[in-house]
């Protein structure tokens, strides 16, 4: 088909606006999938997305659309909307030429709204604004057209009212992708040049990347090559998605489908990668690669350690796997002493964490010991030499240390103005610097604080999210390295140094968290049959203390009448064996508990 006729276009939004009922709704209404077939969330395949009713991973799914008498085609890419997955967004973003931008009517603008607005106007993307649930009992229309029209400069006739759920005015939405969202723009080149912006492994037809066709066409069974990986392979399949792998014999300039190379090494096929034809010696260096998109850089890190050693290899295989579809996570090996052979994983956040670890549990049945999560710092010994720890187990003595910093974010809090008196109390905490407020309309304010890193990644959106009934909403940027008073918490379980709990804390904060991890623990891990002591300690002094009470056995249960020296003589001879556990025992952390504090 002629490549006027496509629409390439994704959805943008914050965090349950309706991204994914819309899309189930233009599924629907292009006759995609079937309506026996149909269920809600149909592009959230994972399982973790729909318990979460989150979208995780973007997805890319080819439409037919009959219009004025005219057969468009309409490739949707689909995106989730949480702040820890903003770099999928930038991803989908390179392969399209228009976004929608969608609002809840109930809730308005929000900070990964502004967020995501951002990266759209960066790629020159036409931008259709929709103000979504507008069925809903609650939803105050009228402020979100004053917010959006305001924001983008547009009449508030121009942004189109709909509601997903049941339908109303989504027809509306499909004429205006045909008739604002321009065409496929193809350069002079008529050599094949595409875009990775995805990939996935399959054992048979190894990695299949998902690309945007931007120059050219490529025909089954042609020779390719990767440019940034320098990669040779064969085409073993190439077609579309809508929305399983549909085969073809060709893709051409303007389609967005997929690419099976049969490359078995995850490594190689990288997104942002440009996929050309396999050059011989009189055409080399004759086709430019495509710009890609910037590498997301890991704002957090953790150590994850397989709970059987044996299971390293396998552990090490997973990542590779996972890496393929996630360029966010990166992960290096690492041997520790008290924890023995694992990574050290790179993340964009806590969410991105507690991700990954469940998806290693589930699709690899991988037990994991996870470290506590932490920032970048830098340390600087008596000879100011700089030295970069990215986990409390790297963290040298305190007395080779001369000074600290740690990395600050500008943090952009979008919340009702009637809320601004909580959150600010929630913001005073972090021991950040109030920049200022600004007002969207007199009932929406956005807060700018400048912050510790550390303190967002501790559960900060919840906090959030809790104290505004889930009306506030947070996006942040790295802003640079300020000095900072910190040392290293330990936590002992038994008697014995647990090195995946020990963290980096501001000096003046250590009692209060030791007090709150040692309360955690308490909660989480199972009682033993002798009383378990829980420690918070800073170089060797112990700051907070709970117990973990034995279990109790009655072993005097089958005694009937007697002398009572018989009884004293059971629970001295069960008090020796409590004593003796206690000096031998050793507590084993259920991968169960480090996902539970590490949540906390």
């Amino acid at each position: 088909m002629n490549s006027e006729n496509i629409r390439n276009f994704s959805i943008i939004a914050h965090i349950d606006h309706g991204k994914s009922t819309l899309a189930d709704r233009l599924l629907e209404m292009t006759g995609t999938i079937d309506k026996k077939k149909m269920m809600p969330q149909f592009l959230d395949s994972m399982d973790l997305e729909r318990e979460k009713g989150i979208t995780i991973k973007l997805k890319a799914i080819r439409m037919n659309y009959n219009f004025g008498g005219k057969e468009y085609i309409l490739n949707l890419v689909d995106t989730p909307g949480h702040v820890d997955f903003s770099y999928e967004v930038s991803r989908s973003m390179e392969a399209v030429e228009g976004a929608l931008l969608l609002v809840d009517a109930t809730q308005g603008v929000q900070a990964q709204t502004l967020a995501n607005l951002e990266l759209a106007k960066k790629q020159n993307l036409v931008i259709i604004p929709v103000i979504n649930k507008i069925d809903s009992p609650i939803a105050k229309v009228d402020e979100c057209l004053e917010e959006l029209s305001g924001l983008l400069n547009v009449m508030p006739d121009d942004i189109l009212k709909i509601s997903a759920k049941d339908g109303t005015n989504v027809e509306q939405v499909l004429e205006d992708i045909i008739k604002k969202i321009p065409a496929p723009q193809q350069s002079q080149e008529n050599n094949f040049r595409a875009l990775i912006f995805d990939s996935e492994y399959d054992s048979f037809k190894g990695v299949i990347a998902y690309v945007r066709v931007m120059d050219g066409e490529i025909l089954q069974g042609e020779k390719i090559e990767l440019m940034a990986a320098k990669a040779a392979a064969e085409v073993k399949e190439l077609g579309y998605l809508n929305p399983t792998f549909s085969a073809k014999q060709k893709l051409s300039a303007g389609d967005i489908g997929y690419i099976a190379t049969g490359i078995k090494e995850p490594g190689k096929v990288r997104s942002g990668d440009t996929i050309i034809k396999l050059q011989n010696a009189a055409t080399k260096g004759s086709v430019l690669p495509l710009p890609g998109y910037q590498e997301p850089k890991p704002m957090v890190f953790a150590s994850l350690y397989p709970e059987n050693p044996e299971d390293f290899d396998l552990l090490k295989v997973a990542l590779s796997k996972l890496k393929l579809s996630d360029p966010a996570l990166v992960f290096e090996p690492e041997m520790k002493e008290a924890l023995g052979r694992g990574f050290n994983c790179g993340f964009l956040g806590t969410l991105h964490i507690e991700i990954i670890s469940e998806r290693l549990q589930r699709e690899f049945g991988l037990n994991l010991v996870i470290s506590t999560p932490s920032v970048v710092y830098k340390v600087y010994d008596a000879n100011d030499n700089e030295t970069l720890i990215y986990s409390a187990s790297d963290w040298p003595d305190q007395s080779k240390i001369k000074r600290t910093e740690e990395p600050w974010v500008s943090l952009e809090v979008v919340a009702p103005s009637v809320q601004m008196g909580k959150l600010m109390e929630i913001l005073k905490d972090l021991r950040g610097n109030y920049i200022e407020t600004n007002f969207l309309t007199p009932e929406r304010c956005i807060i700018v604080f400048e912050t510790p890193l550390r303190g967002i990644i501790a559960n900060l959106y919840d906090k959030i999210k809790t104290a505004s009934q889930g009306y506030a909403s947070m996006s942040y940027n790295l802003i640079g390295y300020r000095p900072g008073k910190l040392v290293k918490m330990e936590i002992l379980i038994a008697g014995a140094r647990e090195e995946a709990f020990s963290r980096i804390v501001a000096e003046d904060e250590a009692y209060g968290e030791g007090k709150k991890m040692v309360e955690k623990l308490k909660e989480v891990l199972p009682p033993q049959m002798f009383s378990v002591a829980l420690q918070a300690a800073i170089g060797g002094k112990i700051i907070a203390r709970e117990t973990i009470k034995a279990y109790m056995k009655d072993v005097t249960g089958y005694l009937y009448g007697g002398d009572a020296t018989r009884r004293h003589k059971l629970l001295d001879k069960q008090k020796k064996g409590k004593k003796l556990m206690k000096e031998k025992g050793r507590v084993a952390v259920p991968t169960k508990a480090f996902l539970e504090v590490f949540r906390a």
